[in-house]
């Protein structure tokens, strides 16, 4: 059964915005917002398209991803196949192709496009502008229901064809089924939008139906503000690609819990998943099950779901 009763808001959307009215009205608020042909790509969004990367990059080696969602013992971040860039681009170019390259960073191995952008600094400060990163879908391909493990600030800029997000507030955690030690929910939330299609399971996840949260679609030049540890959902409407740029949380204790992310939580779950995954896998459902019906009120429990979910 699908879940049509999430609380869901659209996303605001501007057209042009100071830099101080955006820290005023979203940045300090931790909000999100659409910024559409923000000044710092205007020389990108005229310049990049797919035979642009491919000839600057076509060679390149790269990990591509499929639509399906990591088990209990998959490790963080393992491709399912690689390829050059040049044939990804050539598959997901041509239409359907449930592929996708994310955390790519293709300035590395092609600098001088670093020279066809600008760091919008005037909007948000503490950029690590040693990672400008590239995400890359074929149409119909999905990022699954997660959150930035450092935990940064994202200026997300789509540069080719439409994509479908849906974003939800850190804080929104068990009703979103997270799993502990992980960034990422046990439930599926591919297709949600459609009621046909939708593989977001109410029986097995009612807590859903409470989520508060934003959806949009990106299209070419828009520029989204995502406030550090917000979920996302992406969904790849057109084959397409797009640019983000990460940015530092300014307080100690925000750069503090990004780095306990990468270097305590990723850690103690990966050797417990390599020593006692069915255990450890166990022990995870048994605590998403005690923050859910801390939402409902209920003993609701997780029985249809098989330890491979």
């Amino acid at each position: 059964m699908a879940i049509q009763i999430m609380n869901l808001k659209s996303i605001d959307t501007v057209d042009k915005i100071s830099a101080e009215a955006f820290k005023a009205s979203y940045y300090n608020p931790c909000l999100p917002v659409i910024i559409k042909n923000m000044p710092h790509v205007q020389h990108a969004l005229h310049r990049w398209d797919w035979g642009y990367l491919k000839s600057v990059a076509g060679n390149k080696k790269v990990g591509i991803y499929n639509n399906i969602k990591s088990d209990s013992r998959t490790p963080i971040n393992t491709a399912d196949s690689y390829t050059s860039f040049g044939e990804y681009i050539d598959m997901v170019s041509k239409g359907p192709a449930e592929w996708r390259i994310f955390l790519f960073n293709l300035f590395e191995q092609a600098p001088e496009l670093t020279k066809d952008f600008e760091w919008p600094d005037q909007y948000v400060k503490g950029f690590v502008k040693k990672y400008p990163m590239l995400f890359v879908g074929g149409q119909n391909s999905i990022t699954h229901m997660h959150f930035d493990i450092d935990l940064s600030h994202i200026m997300h800029t789509q540069f080719v064809g439409k994509k479908r997000v849906l974003l939800f507030p850190y804080n929104e955690a068990p009703k979103l089924y997270r799993k502990p030690f992980e960034v990422l929910s046990l439930a599926d939330f591919s297709l949600y939008h459609d009621s046909r299609k939708s593989k977001l399971n109410e029986q097995a996840f009612p807590a859903t139906r409470y989520a508060n949260g934003y959806e949009a679609i990106l299209e070419h030049g828009d520029t989204l503000f995502m406030p550090a540890g917000y979920w996302h959902h992406m969904e790849y409407i057109d084959s397409g690609f797009a640019m983000s740029l990460r940015a530092l949380q300014p307080s100690l204790s925000g750069k503090l819990k990004g780095l306990w992310n990468l270097l305590g939580m990723r850690t103690i779950d990966t050797v417990l998943k390599r020593t006692f995954p069915d255990a450890w896998y166990q022990y995870k459902l048994r605590k998403i099950e005690m923050n859910a019906n801390t939402v409902l009120g209920t003993g609701h429990k997780l029985t249809s779901l098989s330890p491979g979910s």
